[in-house]
């Protein structure tokens, strides 16, 4: 130390002081503005007003102020957290209400954290585990394990409302834009040139999800995605209840009940595609646009899901496990929310069925292939017959 004089040491041991203070400087147990949060805070803010104006509540809230407090009486007991010496916990209105803006508008966690007063780590805490109850404790009562006496209503609907008749359902993908997760390659990249995540849905025709598969990379097709999935599964080892084969309406013609998708997936006994190829005869075309009208209620059911729920509408930045648990929680919702204001009907499942076996663990299965048999043929041929012959089947006469 000979190199320093009397000065230098001195200035030298009042900075390493300082520092050595600054270390040992309490760190503070809240940040300075989230201290405001019970007067600048968003719930506290603006909630009590909403509650005064229905339409607002709904604009804010994606769904109705009484359904709201329906969906919060179910889910407060799993989401309600007790209070400590040092502070109060988050109400599980609160709680709720950061989860159901934060699907409701798609804005990133950063910016609900902001708005509501609450530190991000806590927003993303609270989105997370509100969806994981959801769908815990909310699946069985929006999905419920399909019986023979729900797929005969369901099948009726599809005659009443679209013409369609033995359908059990209209089956679709559709892409989740996600950030590309770590070191994941290209397994989430898909043809869009975007990472994704696949949400498969069989939908009824009042475009209410009777199942859904979430998870799948977006690198699949939609047809490799139903070959690997629980329905798919269920629908090839007859393991959903469907009922056995009956005559088409006003016919003797027996035909089983099906499922309706587009030309991503393949042609069984029990999921009907439409005819490939631009020129087609005044037969197919019919066929083609009866079964066009069964299925696009998938494409409604997606489309009413997005409206409310604008997380589809942006990049979501999450990790895959978190994102499926998100897009089943929204679903689950999608469900509640028609249910309650009356939309569609709530399917009751009887308790004579046993759908224990759906709970199981599925064997696998081989390949299954695009190739049809000759029975997934034949099942096309009589529908096509059935509507060829069926006064008003051509639209454009």
């Amino acid at each position: 130390m000979s190199g320093f004089s009397d000065e230098n040491l001195a200035v030298i041991a009042i900075i390493l002081d300082e520092e050595e203070n600054a270390k040992r400087k309490k760190r503070t147990w809240v940040d300075k503005i989230w201290k405001n949060r019970f007067t600048e805070g968003e719930y506290w803010a603006i909630f009590n007003e909403l509650e005064e104006d229905p339409k607002r509540f709904h604009e804010y809230f994606r769904m109705s102020q009484d359904a709201f407090n329906l969906l919060l009486g179910k889910l407060e007991p799993f989401i309600k957290k007790q209070d400590t010496f040092f502070r109060m916990a988050i109400p599980p209105r609160e709680r709720l209400a950061i989860c159901l803006r934060y699907l409701a508008t798609g804005d990133s966690q950063k910016t609900i954290s902001f708005s509501y007063r609450v530190g991000a780590s806590t927003v993303h805490q609270i989105v997370h585990e509100t969806c994981r109850v959801i769908t815990e404790k909310m699946l069985d009562e929006a999905m419920p394990k399909p019986t023979e006496e729900m797929w005969k209503t369901i099948a009726k609907d599809f005659y009443t409302m679209w013409n369609f008749p033995l359908c059990l359902g209209a089956l679709d993908g559709k892409h989740v834009t996600i950030r590309a997760p770590a070191k994941s390659g290209s397994l989430y990249f898909n043809y869009k040139k975007n990472f994704s995540i696949v949400l498969l849905a069989l939908v009824d025709a009042h475009a209410n999800f009777i199942a859904v598969d979430v998870g799948s990379y977006g690198k699949n097709s939609d047809g490799g995605i139903f070959a690997k999935s629980n329905i798919g599964k269920c629908l090839e080892q007859n393991k959903f209840f469907v009922p056995e084969n009956t005559c088409l309406p006003g016919t003797n013609q027996s035909a089983p009940y099906v499922i309706v998708g587009d030309e991503a997936f393949p042609l069984k006994t029990y999921l009907l595609r439409p005819y490939p190829g631009q020129d087609l005869d005044e037969k197919k075309r019919v066929y083609n646009y009866r079964l066009s009208r069964a299925r696009r209620t998938s494409e409604n059911s997606f489309g009413i899901l997005a409206s409310w729920c604008r997380m589809y509408h942006r990049t979501i930045h999450a990790n895959p496990e978190n994102v499926d648990n998100m897009i089943l929680a929204s679903c689950i919702l999608h469900n509640f929310i028609r249910r309650f204001h009356g939309v569609t009907p709530a399917y009751q499942t009887s308790n004579s069925t046993d759908t224990t076996e759906l709970a199981t663990s599925f064997k696998h299965l081989p390949a299954q292939g695009g190739n049809a048999s000759k029975n997934a043929f034949q099942t096309r041929e009589v529908f096509k017959e059935y509507f060829s012959s069926n006064v008003g089947a051509v639209p454009w006469q």
